[in-house]
């Protein structure tokens, strides 16, 4: 019955226990680049952004990001689909979505910040942390959720 409608078991479980599904922006990581699609504080903003459905979506903006490229696997695959939200605070070890001044949009963990630093981890080895000046980076947001 489900696959009739079109909806996963995640939003059947969702609609017996009262919670409301709702949506949020979705756009892949080499368009989140591009000027126009964030806000100064790291929200979604302007056109071409496609819909995600979200079982148990409360009241906080979120978006949705496509993942490209391997720097957080095994967590996160070229694919699969995170939740960000801009106006959730950041601590270190959060996993989190960050833009370089330079337009620059990454996954990553942060492993540091403070006022002379951010600086930003991969969980794929293969990969090197990243260092950054405050001044280089436009906002972060801290991922919520990961599908894969």
């Amino acid at each position: 019955m489900l696959d009739a409608v079109g909806a996963g078991f995640d939003n059947f479980a969702v609609l017996v226990e009262g919670r409301r599904v709702g949506s949020a922006p979705l756009i892949g990581f080499a368009q989140a680049g591009q000027d126009g699609f964030f806000d100064d504080a790291g929200f979604p903003a302007g056109a071409g952004w496609d819909d995600v459905r979200l079982p148990g979506l409360g009241t906080e903006t979120v978006y949705a990001l496509q993942i490209s490229g391997g720097s957080m696997e095994p967590a996160y695959r070229a694919g699969g689909r995170i939740i960000a939200a801009p106006g959730a605070g950041v601590k270190p070890v959060d996993r989190v979505v960050a833009k370089t001044a330079q337009g620059e949009v990454m996954a990553k963990v942060l492993a540091r910040k403070n006022t002379c630093v951010i600086e930003l981890a991969s969980l794929n080895p293969d990969y090197p942390s990243r260092e950054f000046k405050p001044s280089q980076i436009a906002w972060i947001a801290r991922i919520l959720w990961a599908s894969q």
